[in-house]
């Protein structure tokens, strides 16, 4: 049994898609983030970084103690080797898919990260902020799409990496881009929505999340006023 310590963000859709599409038991513990549920002292004993997802594998390959895991990237990347699904075995297929992996994580996620924020969240609209992160998404938009023009999914067959980038796009419209610019894009976007396990996933994130989860200025500043004393 894996517990996954999950909220209804980009990131944790990653992990649900990847779980619903595998098959493999789990039970998901609700971390609440505009709560403060990702302080808790049990919490940052999985997770340090004090962010969501986090998993624990309660049947680790070769037995033994439970296995934490933080970061989405991480956890895709365990469990699919765990699985033997979704990341080839040759070194080839298997290196592109992991760049892959790791653009996102290193690009998309953390661009559109900053798009939705300055857009959204930020009390205060920096014209300069939200062109800047606007322009970027658009910009790694651009390079997806021409990856996909090379074929249906980002690497080879459908895998972690594809994972990893969907849930990143589903807020295309709060991130101030139009998919029908990007048409090899709409065209993955499109096949991967309409993918059973994806929509097993995104319709439990309806029934966890009924709400904003920045609904006041309480949310706010748990969500946006940390630093290092944070942590210490």
């Amino acid at each position: 049994m894996i517990d996954l310590y999950y909220w209804t963000t980009p990131n944790g859709h990653k992990i649900t898609m990847f779980l619903e599409e595998t098959g493999l038991p789990y039970k998901i513990f609700p971390i609440n983030i505009g709560k403060g549920d990702q302080f808790a002292p049990e919490f940052l004993q999985i997770s340090p970084n004090n962010r969501i997802p986090a998993i624990v594998d309660h049947e680790p390959d070769g037995g033994g103690a439970p296995i934490s895991i933080f970061e989405s990237g991480a956890i895709l990347l365990y469990l699919a080797e765990k699985s033997g699904q979704f990341l080839p075995p040759t070194l080839r297929t298997r290196t592109q898919v992991l760049q892959w992996l790791f653009w996102q994580m290193g690009g998309l996620g953390p661009m559109a990260g900053q798009n939705h924020h300055f857009s959204g969240y930020a009390v205060e609209k920096l014209p300069y902020a939200i062109d800047r992160y606007v322009r970027e998404t658009a910009r790694l938009y651009g390079v997806l799409d021409k990856q996909l023009a090379k074929g249906e999914f980002i690497a080879g067959d459908y895998s972690i990496a594809d994972m990893a980038c969907y849930p990143w796009v589903v807020p295309h419209t709060r991130q101030g881009q139009n998919l029908d610019d990007f048409p090899h894009l709409k065209r993955w976007f499109d096949t991967i929505a309409n993918r059973p396990a994806t929509q097993r996933a995104y319709a439990l994130a309806e029934k966890i999340n009924t709400g904003p989860s920045v609904s006041d200025e309480e949310s706010r500043k748990i969500l946006f006023g940390q630093d290092a004393n944070t942590v210490r």
